[in-house]
């Protein structure tokens, strides 16, 4: 259920919030909805282990959760947009919803806005992605079973788990608009790589290497994260940007999954610490192959204009 509320509410609010934007602030919006997301994240999981530590793992902490899901019901349902306001999808003709894109690759025209006259159902964008996902939960799996190995309080592993998403949340404000000045790639590519050595720095032992590390990939990600949804908004067609952020999302989102299913075998066979070595590996990689790969999105950045 919890799955389908995600599937449900985050793309629509990116969806949306690119439509309003335009390709000028197009990172600045998705940073502004991502930030908010993760830092709340951020904020809950300090709660959380306070919670769970002075009044057990239950009730409290899910009460928490539940008096959010409470209040983020009442707003949406009375929130509303100004009088006068233009809403891009109103002005766009619908397309069929339809799964095939999830399957298969094929060139699909692009606007003219964008820097190139075709991309592809699989571009390289979404498979950093998936990178992404997998290489932060993987460690993300294993870090509640990690910590407690040092026998750390909850207080404790709340803190930890709250220094990601809070770097993570907060950093999107600043990452997402400098993606529109200066362009989608070298936050991608740079990301990935920092995200390589946040996790290098966990596989240590020890709070002190801990919370070094999941600061270090909270500022990984957040150069990521936003300028990947950008960039989906850079590439397609205003009529099937809904679709072609959804589909983006799937894909990348099967990242957690994969980089869960990932670390939890490697951690079996090997150990939590080389679950977290082979997740740096993957995200170093990724890095490796931005760089080389992916070509530049933004409109006025690929066509040597200041934004």
């Amino acid at each position: 259920m919890l799955g389908f509320n995600q599937g449900l509410t985050w793309s629509t609010t990116v969806v949306t919030k690119i439509d309003l934007a335009g390709p000028a602030h197009r990172g600045l919006a998705v940073g502004l909805n991502e930030a908010a997301g993760h830092a709340a994240v951020a904020v809950t999981s300090l709660f959380a282990g306070h919670l769970a530590e002075t009044h057990g793992l239950c009730p409290a902490p899910f009460l928490l959760g539940l008096a959010y899901a409470v209040l983020a019901l009442g707003i949406s349902t009375w929130g509303y947009v100004k009088p006068g306001t233009t809403l891009t999808w109103r002005l766009l003709k619908p397309t069929a919803p339809t799964l095939m894109p999830l399957f298969r690759c094929g060139p699909t025209r692009i606007s003219s806005s964008t820097p190139a006259s075709a991309s592809q159902h699989c571009p390289p964008p979404a498979r950093r992605g998936w990178s992404t996902t997998s290489t932060s939960d993987c460690p993300g799996a294993c870090s509640p079973l990690l910590f407690a190995t040092a026998e750390l309080s909850l207080t404790q592993i709340g803190v930890l788990g709250a220094l990601y998403p809070g770097v993570w949340g907060v950093g999107q404000l600043i990452t997402g608009a400098a993606s529109d000045r200066y362009g989608r790639k070298p936050f991608i590519a740079s990301g990935m790589a920092i995200q390589a050595v946040g996790l290098v720095v966990i596989a240590l032992r020890g709070f002190p290497d801990w919370a070094v590390g999941t600061v270090v990939l909270g500022a990984g990600t957040a150069l990521v994260y936003p300028t990947l949804l950008a960039v989906v908004g850079d590439v397609a067609r205003p009529a099937q940007r809904d679709r072609t952020v959804g589909v983006d999302r799937v894909r990348r989102d099967l990242g957690y999954a994969a980089g869960a299913l990932l670390g939890g075998m490697v951690a079996d066979l090997m150990g939590l610490h080389a679950a977290v070595w082979v997740a740096a590996v993957i995200s170093a990689v990724s890095a490796l192959v931005v760089a080389v790969r992916l070509y530049e999105t933004h409109p006025r950045v690929h066509a040597g204009i200041s934004a």
